[in-house]
């Protein structure tokens, strides 16, 4: 097991360095340079010049790499080219804020999808089964931005319950001291995720539905209610569980939709704010961000696999 884990580490570290490597070609590859990209098209050529020297992106590629990597494990992203502040900085004052808003997101999805999606299973071919998906469909085919703008005038303006704008501030204490003008954004990056994870939740209940440990548990009189929490709810939440992991970057992508439909000062507001003003820096820095938080976020799903999952202890102990 250990060489398991070893080996998913190795694994991790290689992915991040591709990411360094794709974005930094991505930097490369704007038409005209990133000096063109920032500087406009009415720049001059003394005035790209200027901006490469001053940026360093007048040496060799290898050499740019080379001091992009070193950058890196110093924890310098560069310095937004429209803020005049580091992006270490800015990314520093936004992610909590982010994170707030995601975790507390995908942890109320969690607890709504889950049980809905086991009653699902256990109902399954009922009328309530057939509306709850129906619902889920719907839910899940819905875009963000238009779920954020239903949420916002049906209570923001049809039923003026909470303010249309999220909360504003410097730090977390200040949003939660303002819990009303979080439960909008909340809501909107909550119902994708619950439809997403109750239908995970409902294939994989019916698939341990009809292994044969629930056949023989029911023929030796076992409870029903035993069969479906004691046994079948643990084993079904393997499956999600490796499902969280992969689901990082769509949570993040959701949330720049919302931090911009609802003004929220997080990593979204803040990617959306650096790609209108080619504020490159920013950009590559919020993509390389969520990269590694994708990574450990696979990772981590692996490890909990680990501990909750027998046969991928047995599998990972034999390799």
């Amino acid at each position: 097991m250990t060489r398991y884990i070893l080996r998913r580490l190795v694994l991790a570290v290689i992915v991040v360095l591709l990411v360094t490597v794709v974005t930094f070609v991505l930097l490369h590859l704007l038409p005209g340079g990133p000096a063109r990209g920032v500087l406009g098209v009415k720049a001059t050529q003394a005035q790209i010049e200027a901006f490469n020297s001053a940026q360093g992106f007048d040496k060799a590629l290898p050499v740019q790499y080379w001091d992009y990597l070193v950058r890196l494990l110093h924890g310098d992203l560069g310095d937004s080219y429209t803020q005049n502040s580091p992006v270490t900085t800015l990314l520093g004052e936004r992610l909590p804020k982010t994170l707030l808003l995601t975790v507390v997101s995908t942890v109320l999805a969690i607890l709504v999808a889950l049980p809905v999606g086991v009653w699902q299973a256990v109902r399954r071919g009922k009328a309530s089964d057939h509306v709850t998906t129906a619902f889920t469909f719907v839910l899940y085919a819905t875009p963000v931005f238009f779920l954020s703008l239903v949420l916002i005038i049906l209570f923001a303006q049809v039923l003026p319950w909470f303010p249309a704008q999220a909360a504003q501030g410097e730090t977390i204490g200040e949003l939660l001291s303002q819990p009303g003008s979080l439960v909008l954004p909340i809501l909107a990056g909550t119902g994708a995720a619950l439809a997403v994870f109750s239908r995970y939740m409902r294939a994989s209940t019916l698939d341990n539905l009809a292994e044969d440990y629930v056949r023989t548990a029911r023929a030796k009189g076992t409870p029903e209610r035993t069969i479906v929490w004691r046994h079948v709810w643990p084993n079904s939440l393997t499956s999600v569980v490796s499902m969280l992991g992969y689901y990082v970057p769509t949570v993040f992508g959701g949330s720049l939709v919302v931090e911009s439909m609802f003004n929220y000062p997080g990593v979204g507001l803040l990617f959306w704010t650096a790609a209108r003003n080619a504020d490159f820096p920013v950009l590559l820095g919020v993509v390389l961000v969520i990269a590694i938080a994708t990574v450990l976020g696979s990772l981590l799903a692996d490890l909990l696999q680990l501990l909750i999952d027998p046969r991928v202890r047995v599998k990972g102990a034999r390799s």
